[in-house]
C-alpha cells in the first residue's frame, strides 16, 4: 500500500468532525485495489470559487464563515495531534448543504512525539511556510496555519498572494510579502539547514501594508490575518487561539450556509473526481505562470 493510503486511511478513521471529509467504508477489490467510500461533497472545491471571478460574488461575510469552517478542522487536527500538512483551496471541499470540509490526508501525519524527525518536504509550495522551505526537521501546527493564513489571503484577493515557481522563487516572495527572516525577528533561524534569504532584508511588514492590501477583511481580520502570516512560528497564533480571536464576533456576522455562494454547473463533480486522482502536495500547474505575473512586487521596498 502507497503510504499515502495508509495515512489518508488512518487519520481519517480517528477524525470526526463536521469540517473533516467523513470516511464512511474501505473495502478491497478483487485486484487488490483498496477502495476508500468518502461522503459525497458535490460542489466542488473552494479553489473553483475563488478562480470564478466572472461568475461567483462573494464578501467579507462568507469569507468569513468559509474560514471558521477551515479553522474549526485545523483545531480539530491539531487537539487530535495530527498535523494536515497540505492545506490549500483545492483541499477545502464544499458539500451540498454549502459546509467546507477538509479532505486530503495524504500527506497528514501525527506529531505527538517531539523529538521524533519528520520531513520537510511537504506542503504545496505555494502554502509552504518559512520554516519547512528552510528544511526544519522538528516542527509544529504552526506550519498548517501559516497555510491557513495564505487561504485567507487568496479568498480576499482572489489570486494565490505568495506563488513561487521553485522553493528559492518561494523564499524570495516571502521576503518581499512578508518580510525576510532574520535572527531579530525569528532567533534561531539561520541555524536550519537551508536558510538562505536574498541580501539585502527587507522588514516586517506592518499594519498599513496588510490593510492596503486586505482592507476588506476589516482591522479585526487583517489582525488575525497578521498573526497567522508570523514568520517566527514560535510565536504565529494556535488554532484554538485563533477560534477565541475577536473577529468572529466583529461585524459582519458570518454568511449562513444555505445562503453562501455556490458554483453553478455540473463540472464540479467532474473536478473531484480528478482531484481524487492526483498526488497530495501537488500544483494545478497551469495556474504558475499566470499567478506570477498578477503579483507585482516591484513596488515594494
Amino acid at each position: 500500500m502507497a503510504p499515502d493510503a495508509i495515512r489518508e486511511l488512518k487519520h481519517l478513521q480517528e477524525l470526526s468532525h463536521p469540517n473533516i471529509i467523513s470516511l464512511l467504508s474501505v473495502f478491497s477489490s478483487k485486484d487488490q485495489n483498496l477502495n476508500l467510500v468518502l461522503e459525497f461533497l458535490p460542489l466542488g472545491d473552494l479553489e473553483m470559487l475563488i478562480k470564478d471571478t466572472e461568475g461567483v460574488r462573494y464578501g467579507a461575510a462568507d469569507i468569513k464563515a468559509w474560514m471558521g469552517m477551515l479553522t474549526r478542522a485545523v483545531w480539530f487536527c491539531h487537539e487530535n495531534f495530527v498535523l494536515h500538512r497540505d492545506i490549500k483551496p483545492n483541499n477545502l471541499l464544499i458539500a451540498a448543504d454549502g459546509e467546507v470540509k477538509l479532505g486530503d490526508f495524504g500527506l497528514a501525519r501525527s506529531f505527538s512525539d517531539p523529538y521524533r524527525i519528520m520531513t520537510s518536504n511537504v506542503i504545496t509550495r505555494w502554502y509552504r511556510p518559512p520554516e519547512l522551505l528552510f528544511g526544519a526537521r522538528h516542527y509544529s501546527g504552526a506550519v498548517d496555519i501559516w497555510s491557513v493564513g495564505l487561504v485567507f489571503a487568496e479568498l480576499v484577493i482572489r489570486t494565490p498572494y505568495i506563488a513561487g515557481d521553485t522553493e528559492i522563487g518561494q523564499v524570495n516572495l516571502i521576503c518581499q510579502a512578508i518580510g525576510t527572516p532574520t535572527e531579530e525577528n525569528w532567533p534561531g533561524v539561520s541555524k536550519l539547514p537551508e536558510y538562505t534569504v536574498p541580501d539585502p532584508p527587507n522588514p516586517v511588514r506592518g499594519r498599513d501594508h496588510y490593510l492596503a492590501t486586505f482592507g476588506t477583511a476589516g482591522h479585526e481580520g487583517v489582525d488575525l490575518l497578521m498573526k497567522m502570516l508570523i514568520l517566527d512560528p514560535r510565536k504565529r497564533i494556535t488554532g484554538r487561539e485563533a477560534l477565541e480571536h475577536k473577529w468572529w464576533a466583529a461585524d459582519p456576522k458570518p454568511t449562513r450556509n444555505e445562503d453562501l455562494p455556490k458554483k453553478q454547473g455540473s463540472s464540479s463533480e467532474e473536478k473531484i473526481g480528478e482531484d481524487l486522482k492526483r498526488r497530495p502536495g501537488v500544483l494545478d500547474d497551469d495556474r504558475g505562470p499566470k499567478v506570477a505575473r498578477k503579483l507585482d512586487f516591484g513596488g515594494m521596498k
